[in-house]
């Protein structure tokens, strides 16, 4: 007999074949950190400050971070956008606004966790290619051997996902994060964690929103303001900025 308990599980495998069929990209990501500072009768062009966050970001040399000023809608499609300053390193994104509202001017931080996840499209987009390449050699090989060569192009191919992640192998690794499709089933399937990686992980989250929160208090100071720190959600956004609960595997 189901019990109620069972429904959202009944609920939660539905949205998950859905998500694996249909989706296209994970957008929404994990929220793993965030803060918002305010300052009145202050007003900083964004783009400003955002060179003033570059400009100390240049002197750490953080090795695999990409720096982009991204727009995000405010609202639906056809609202106002917002220019962000999103700081990526593999599935880490640390975005920052810089905005007026009304009379008071706010900084935001936010450290999302975007993880790599494959869906249906890469994996036919992945056997696309290998049928696409089975056709080609056969008419030199013949069908047998082209067969034989396909499956041995895979386990090879396989060996090779599974081993760049090491340090002698760090340009390959660079290069598979940029390739579309491949990168994707890289990183969710055969990409090795380390201690290492989660270190400079740590470091990243924990450094860079304090380097953003610094660039923020020394451009307020500049002009003789003072930044307050916004401390307490607002009670209707709790649950809707909490941090979702990890798969357990």
């Amino acid at each position: 007999m189901e019990t109620s308990g069972d429904k959202p599980k009944t609920g939660e495998r539905i949205r998950r074949c859905l998500e694996f069929v249909f989706g296209f990209e994970n957008k929404r990501g994990e929220i793993l950190d965030s803060w918002l500072y305010s300052a009145e009768d202050f007003h900083l062009p964004p783009r400003d400050f955002y060179d003033a966050v570059e400009k100390q970001l240049a002197g750490l040399k953080i090795p695999g971070m990409e720096i982009v000023r991204q727009e995000f809608a405010e609202g639906g499609l056809l609202s106002d956008q917002r220019l962000y300053l999103r700081l990526m390193r593999e599935r880490l994104a640390i975005d920052t606004c810089a905005a007026p509202f009304g009379k008071i001017y706010f900084f935001s931080c936010r450290t999302v966790n975007v993880r790599a996840l494959v869906r249906l499209w890469h994996i036919v987009a992945a056997a696309a290619f290998f049928f696409l390449l089975t056709g080609i050699l056969v008419k030199p090989l013949g069908f047998p051997f082209a067969i034989m060569a396909t499956i041995s192009l895979l386990f090879a191919l396989a060996g090779v996902l599974r081993n760049a992640g090491s340090s002698a192998f760090a340009d390959l690794d660079a290069l598979l994060l940029k390739i579309p499709i491949v990168s994707t089933i890289y990183e969710d399937w055969f990409r090795m964690d380390s201690y290492y990686r989660q270190d400079t992980r740590t470091l990243y989250c924990k450094l860079l929103p304090e380097l953003i929160k610094k660039a923020a208090e020394e451009v307020c100071a500049d002009k003789g303001v003072k930044l307050v720190r916004q401390v307490g959600d607002v009670p209707a956004l709790v649950e809707l900025n909490r941090p979702t609960e990890p798969e357990k595997k």
